[in-house]
């Protein structure tokens, strides 16, 4: 049987399906944890490049949020990008210069070229992402998205983990500059493994059996005239959580298939506003939290690197979590777990004002704002899918990216500008604030569903 042929008809039962797409998805997993150790080094360096430069806080909010206007100013130009040249080839360019330009801020002798590096290393690491969820999109159907989303995002988060405390070690035995010269290193290598292992169309891989393809592929419709069977699953339409569809706006919805489409969708625009203040809230976290413990806890530098793990190991697990409750307990239905974050942020922000002064009790507290900041995380970028196309995908989550990196350069920005005014209790109230604007947003966006099962009332 011919590989192409299996992505059309009934996956084949006389011969052993493959599942290479979990191999695909570990290699996404570590080049993405890769890419967020990149982008998140600067938070353990922060401390040390601020007293060294003589920066106030509103310049190290600058330094921050650079990578973050870098990072969004590419994100639809790279949705183009990929949508042209495919993953295969824009993937490994893209992760080879993210890799040097971390060499490089290693080498900065001024604020100014600080901020510099930063600007370029957004630049180089913005394509990563659209290529990755464009690979996802591809290589899982429509009933493991949301799992390998999660998985996706947790990634983004374990890089964070990492930092902090190899960070401090690096820097108690080397010096600052070594954190981005050792994190530089290996995104060269898979880089060379992602053009060897990984191909744009599952079908054409020599690793994928007929039978995997065709799993693949029946996730997948081939026109944009009714709704994908990526929009919804085939047992858990509108009839069965008649409850739940009403408070989230559940409904058939009919893909958007073209770029004007894209740009006209309020659901689109919607999920990146939402994404916007999401995304901001967790960079601020990533980015200034080891300076908070720094100067406001006054915590021993490896203190600072256990603590500042926190968040990013529960928001791993809140990831892995959101997507497959998301997936399992929801029918794909995304809105929940992302209601469920935001609601709960804005409690997580009022409590990290009387944050514990002791590390463990507020290791605790961290990890359990990641946790919930990240059940529905996962769901802002695998929701595109539900509303569009296979080839309107990468247009549509580089619209969301684009409104959630927006939001990842301003906030650390404002913060800066808060702390030189203000104080840390502005911070986390603005925060606080933020999540619950995203929760009134995404309670106007449609939720996808087919209209389809038995009647249930959850």
């Amino acid at each position: 049987m011919a590989k192409g042929a299996a992505t059309a008809g009934v996956i084949p039962t006389t011969e052993r399906m493959t599942r290479y797409r979990w191999v695909v998805m570990g290699l996404i997993f570590i080049v993405y944890t890769l890419a967020a150790a990149d982008r998140a080094n600067i938070g353990i360096v922060l401390p040390f490049v601020k007293k060294e430069f003589a920066m106030t806080n509103t310049e190290a909010g600058a330094v921050v949020s650079l990578f973050f206007v870098g990072y969004s100013v590419m994100q639809i130009p790279a949705g183009l990008l990929v949508k042209r040249l495919g993953t295969r080839i824009v993937f490994p360019i893209f992760m080879i210069l993210t890799s040097l330009f971390t060499g490089v801020l290693g080498t900065t002798g001024s604020a100014l070229a600080m901020k510099l590096n930063r600007l370029a290393l957004g630049f180089a690491e913005a394509p990563l992402p659209v290529t990755m969820l464009s690979t996802m999109n591809r290589w899982f159907p429509a009933q493991e998205k949301g799992t390998a989303v999660g998985l996706f995002l947790a990634a983004a988060k374990f890089g964070p983990v990492i930092v902090p405390p190899l960070g401090a070690l690096i820097i108690a035995t080397l010096g600052w500059e070594y954190v981005f010269f050792i994190c530089a290193l290996p995104g060269l290598v898979f880089a060379v493994l992602w053009y060897v292992l990984v191909v744009d169309e599952p079908a054409r891989s020599r690793f994928v059996s007929p039978a995997e393809a065709a799993h693949i592929g029946s996730g997948f419709a081939a026109t944009p005239t009714g709704p994908t069977p990526s929009t919804a699953p085939s047992s858990a339409g509108t009839t069965r959580f008649v409850r739940l569809d009403r408070v989230i706006r559940g409904r058939p919805v009919r893909p958007i298939a073209t770029a004007k489409e894209t740009f006209a969708s309020g659901n689109i625009w919607g999920l990146a506003i939402g994404y916007l203040m999401m995304t901001g809230i967790i960079n601020v976290i990533f980015a200034w939290l080891p300076t908070y413990l720094t100067t406001v806890k006054h915590f021993s530098l490896m203190n600072v690197g256990f603590v500042a793990s926190a968040p990013f190991v529960g928001g791993v697990l809140g990831n892995i979590m959101g997507g497959l409750f998301s997936d399992r307990i929801v029918g794909k239905r995304r809105k929940p777990t992302i209601l469920i974050s935001t609601v709960s942020t804005v409690f997580m922000m009022v409590a990290l004002i009387h944050a514990p002064n002791e590390p463990v009790t507020l290791a605790i507290l961290l990890f359990l704002t990641g946790f919930l900041l990240n059940v529905g995380y996962s769901s802002f970028t695998v929701y595109p899918a539900g509303l569009t196309t296979k080839d309107a995908y990468p247009l549509a989550v580089s619209v969301v990216n684009t409104g959630g990196q927006a939001g990842g350069a301003l906030f650390p920005f404002l913060t800066g500008l808060l702390l030189d005014t203000y104080s840390w209790d502005a911070v986390f109230l603005f925060l606080g604030a933020s999540a619950l604007l995203a929760m009134a947003v995404m309670l106007l966006v449609v939720e996808p569903v087919e209209r389809d099962g038995p009647r249930k009332t959850l």
